[in-house]
């Protein structure tokens, strides 16, 4: 078997076991012991695979964010990719609950903004061939600091808007130049 396979089944294992974890236990007392003895796999192989269990937090966010943005500019427009964001986000509520609830080091909101942040940048680097200038990039960074809070305020809410209504909501609070750059390279 393909060892990048089975080292990608061993963080899916993984993961579960932490989102098994988090049905009684908060993130800051669930341990790497606990995870392991949960899925059957020794701490070595935790450790081989991960820094720490915010590590595995960040690394299952990404996975998701992968799912929902990967179609992202290439026919795919901001808001349908915010859409797959937050169903995921839905469907692992328990999951993400316990994970942004979290302030530590490494913590998901912060993971979650870098990760945000990047993809944007590097999108419009695709779509234009440069990267953004720096009114946009810190015009995008606070955009990306506050829809974070926004994601974070609506899953610890009750998730009373449904997933489009969030997403127009994020589009709606966008700054006006990085909206019209958006529409002027085809992802909104």
């Amino acid at each position: 078997m393909n060892t990048e396979i089975k080292g990608s089944e061993i963080k899916y294992k993984l993961a579960e076991a932490m989102k098994t974890c988090m049905k009684t236990t908060s993130v800051e007392n669930i341990t790497v012991k606990q995870i392991v003895a949960e899925c059957g796999v020794s701490r070595q192989s935790f450790y081989r695979n991960f820094i720490d269990k915010y590590d595995l937090i960040n690394w299952y966010f990404d996975r998701l964010l992968e799912q929902s943005f990967k179609e992202m500019g290439k026919g795919e427009t901001i808001r349908e990719g915010l859409i797959k964001k937050f169903t995921y986000i839905r469907q692992e509520r328990l999951f993400f609950t316990a994970g942004f609830k979290g302030d530590e080091q490494n913590n998901l909101k912060e993971h979650d903004f870098f990760m945000i942040f990047e993809f944007y940048c590097a999108l419009i680097r695709e779509k234009t061939g440069q990267l953004p200038e720096y009114k946009i990039r810190k015009l995008l960074e606070m955009y990306c600091q506050s829809s974070v809070y926004m994601t974070v305020q609506w899953l610890m809410k009750g998730m009373k808007e449904s997933e489009a209504e969030l997403a127009d909501l994020m589009i709606d609070a966008m700054p006006q130049p990085i909206m019209e750059l958006y529409k002027e390279i085809g992802l909104l």
